[in-house]
């Protein structure tokens, strides 16, 4: 039985993962096979996060939401339209002319913020930043556990000083976006063990593990140095109830790609993904300017992917994905649990 202060069975997390991969019947499996789940929040509308989270309130009574924290915009004009040339004959195979003008957001995160207040969850997650401590007391007095994604030791402190309840500590081997707070940042290679120590020694708040996991020896490994819980997005993936794309499937289960890869690319901030040929042709080019590169690009790889063209398409993964199967959620959920 889990001894964390998420309530769980078992000190396991289904990551949050947005763009698709993470539905309702996969955090409903994973609350059902022992996990603690999260819906992401990360590019959908208000209404869209509302009817999941009553959706997954049908059959789960205890779940989080993760949420992207807007950042400042740092965009280059020049050197996004520059970046936008670069890759006009990718959006060319499609028929498509790239926007040279960038397109700026903010993931609707005041409604999204009104309405964990007004129909709170059990935990909230915060990735890309830190709001401003008022916020994060307003989704605390609503009755959630609020949690800070940190990258660095600096981050965490930062973080216990806003008011946060708990912090994940995310490994340099996580895949799909970093969760860094300075979007500019090299993410350097490293274990996620060693992150855990080093936001150990900066706070004193309860950690949670992520990145690079592949199997249950490696949850036991982190709970054995300080994690409280540990959570696992990669190796769900390819799991009967993720709504991974069969584009990103094929390419994950193929054996075809060698290496992952942390690339801007795609977005306009750092992710890792599996190395393919957009990632090859524009590494030298890429620039920090999210959301602006993932807005520029969203649809070049909408069509990418239902084409079946693994060549353009962002196919997220982490260091352990060679380890994910297609299988139920709850099989890999028990694999992971396995000398607990």
């Amino acid at each position: 039985m889990s001894n964390t202060f998420l309530p769980s069975e078992y000190p396991i997390v289904a990551a949050p993962m947005a763009g698709g991969a993470t539905t309702v019947e996969l955090a409903a499996a994973a609350g059902a096979a022992g996990a603690f789940p999260f819906l992401a929040a990360g590019y959908k509308t208000p209404d869209a996060l509302h009817d999941e989270i009553f959706a997954l309130r049908t059959g789960t009574s205890d779940f989080g939401v993760n949420l992207f924290v807007p950042g400042r915009p740092r965009v280059n004009r020049e050197s996004f339209a520059g970046y936008a040339r670069a890759i006009t004959d990718e959006f060319r195979a499609y028929g498509l002319n790239p926007n040279p003008d960038p397109v700026d957001d903010d993931d609707a995160w005041g409604e999204k913020l009104a309405l964990l207040r007004e129909d709170p969850v059990a935990v909230v997650s915060l990735t890309f930043g830190l709001p401003p401590a008022s916020e994060i007391a307003l989704l605390k007095r609503a009755g959630s556990i609020v949690m800070a994604t940190v990258t660095s030791p600096a981050e965490a402190r930062e973080a216990e000083a806003a008011g946060v309840d708990a912090l994940v500590v995310q490994g340099p081997g996580a895949g799909g976006h970093s969760a860094t707070w300075d979007p500019d940042r090299r993410i350097a290679d490293g274990s996620t063990a060693d992150s855990l120590g080093a936001a150990a020694a900066a706070s004193r708040l309860p950690l949670v593990a992520a990145g690079g996991v592949e199997a249950a020896a490696d949850v036991q490994d982190l709970l054995a140095n300080g994690a409280e819980a540990v959570a696992v997005g990669t190796l769900l993936l390819l799991t009967d109830e993720a709504g991974t794309s069969e584009t990103h499937r094929r390419a994950l289960a193929s054996g075809e790609f060698d290496e992952t890869v942390v690339t801007r690319v795609f977005t306009g901030r750092p992710a890792r993904a599996l190395r393919n040929g957009f990632v090859e042709r524009h590494a030298h080019e890429e620039i920090t300017a999210y959301p602006a590169v993932h807005h520029l690009t969203r649809e070049l790889r909408k069509r990418a992917g239902a084409a079946g063209d693994q060549d353009r398409l962002h196919l997220w993964a982490g260091t352990g994905y060679r380890k994910a199967r297609t299988e139920p959620v709850a099989q890999a959920i028990a694999r992971l649990a396995e000398g607990l």
